[in-house]
């Protein structure tokens, strides 16, 4: 019996020591989402810059990214170049300011430019809440109807855009289309 005790704290660590192994060949961009195919969630909040209340309604009819991001977020700050850059290309992108203070996301969008035509403010989190959020920045795909094509978790890069997301979005325009 006391072998077996003795044992015990071995076994614990070597059943620990393969779960970390395993995570560090995991891909974080490939996180599942049990949101993709449905539709976007329904919300009621303000806009960024409060002139106004949006719903789910003022995203349905036409493709879109929607992006996750925040001024707390890092990685955002590198990736807002890229969004600018999609934007300016005819990118249609909407922003959801998450868990943020909303002046600092208007300083934010003020001092780098502005790529989102619509900027969704979620103070409380409950948008992210409910798409399934992991953290920022996330993208997803939105066809015309409102449903949940696809998710993208990480920067969105030059080469990323090139690589992976491009066709996807395109696929989602040339469906929209008559």
């Amino acid at each position: 019996m006391k072998r077996w005790l003795m044992l015990l704290p071995l076994t614990i660590f070597l059943v620990v020591a393969v779960f970390l192994y395993r995570g560090l060949y995991l891909n974080p961009e490939e996180l599942p989402s049990a949101m993709i195919g449905k539709p976007f969630p329904d919300f009621s909040l303000p806009s960024v810059q409060g002139d106004k209340t949006l719903t789910r309604a003022d995203i349905l009819g036409r493709p879109v990214l929607v992006n996750v991001w925040g001024t707390w977020c890092i990685s955002c700050r590198v990736e807002h170049p890229v969004l600018n850059r999609l934007a300016e290309k005819g990118v249609v992108i909407y922003g959801i300011n998450y868990k943020d203070a909303n002046a600092g996301a208007l300083k934010w969008l003020n001092e780098f430019h502005n790529p989102y035509q619509l900027d969704i403010r979620d103070d409380d989190g409950t948008l992210g809440l409910n798409l399934g959020v992991y953290g920022a920045p996330e993208t997803f795909f939105i066809d015309d109807k409102g449903i949940i094509r696809d998710k993208f978790v990480g920067v969105i890069d030059e080469q990323v855009w090139r690589e992976k997301l491009a066709t996807k979005y395109q696929a989602l325009v040339d469906e929209a289309k008559p």
